[in-house]
């Protein structure tokens, strides 16, 4: 854990904010003194999150927005900019998956989860790097990865492909925008307890089980875990790291004898 004030004086921005991964590194930061703007589109769990934040002495404030829509997207980074007057870290955690074959797999469903991952994860960095960039003052982002972009997804062919996408955008803008005082790093975390994630793609008690029989450290993270090691990528005491993506999944992608 970063010490308390780490975050002071910062404007935080996550997407998917409203549960899960995205809820807790919000949570976190806030914690460390940030004042964090929730992005999301569900309005009940906006609400429900910044109240939480609010009741106990943070700042934090919910848009309702689908981050497919890029003229959406750019008007809530507008009131986000507004409502704070600056943004110094954006973190990208707004995600869909589901498991189907790929011979089966429609045009809408391939285009449902690539324009959330790799488009709307665009739509927003874009945006928030151009304001960042005219600020003059530099900033961090951070994507939250998948393991299925390095090892592959047999049914989860979509999400695999649009999260290795971003970890090409992160690369790709570690270079560009480094002059300009702009990290961007990827996490990548492994099953993580209390996400849709782990509800969606182990649908069974068995298929769970063993799933988390092939992590060496024997269980799933939690999203405290992922949140610590995403606030520190995010603060300056990781100034020195950009483009580079850091692994948190128990050892599961080292294998097992």
């Amino acid at each position: 854990m970063l010490q308390q004030g780490t975050f002071d004086g910062r404007v935080a921005v996550v997407t998917g904010g409203g549960s899960g991964i995205g809820e807790a590194i919000g949570r976190e930061l806030a914690r460390l003194g940030a004042n964090i703007a929730v992005l999301g589109r569900t309005r009940d769990k906006l609400d429900a999150v910044c109240s939480d934040i609010n009741a106990a002495g943070g700042t934090a404030k919910g848009y309702q927005v689908d981050i497919r829509d890029r003229s959406g997207v750019e008007a809530v980074i507008d009131s986000v900019m507004t409502d704070f007057g600056r943004i110094d870290h954006l973190v990208n955690n707004a995600a869909g998956n589901f498991r189907v074959a790929p011979e089966r797999m429609s045009p809408n469903a391939w285009n449902a989860v690539v324009d959330i991952v790799l488009d709307g994860t665009w739509h927003c960095t874009q945006t928030v790097g151009r304001h960042m960039i005219e600020g003059g003052g530099g900033g961090s982002i951070l994507n939250i990865g998948s393991t299925m972009s390095k090892q592959g997804g047999p049914d989860t062919v979509h999400s695999a492909s649009a999260k290795a996408g971003v970890r090409a955008m992160t690369k790709s803008l570690g270079a560009a925008w480094g002059p300009y005082g702009i990290r961007v790093n990827v996490l990548i975390p492994g099953m993580t307890e209390g996400t849709a994630g782990v509800e969606v793609l182990h649908r069974t008690q068995e298929d769970f089980d063993e799933a988390v029989g092939t992590v060496p450290l024997g269980r799933l993270a939690t999203r405290e875990e992922i949140a610590h090691v995403a606030s520190f990528l995010l603060s300056d005491y990781a100034g020195y790291m950009t483009g580079a993506e850091l692994v948190l999944d128990g050892g599961r992608s080292l294998g097992r004898l």
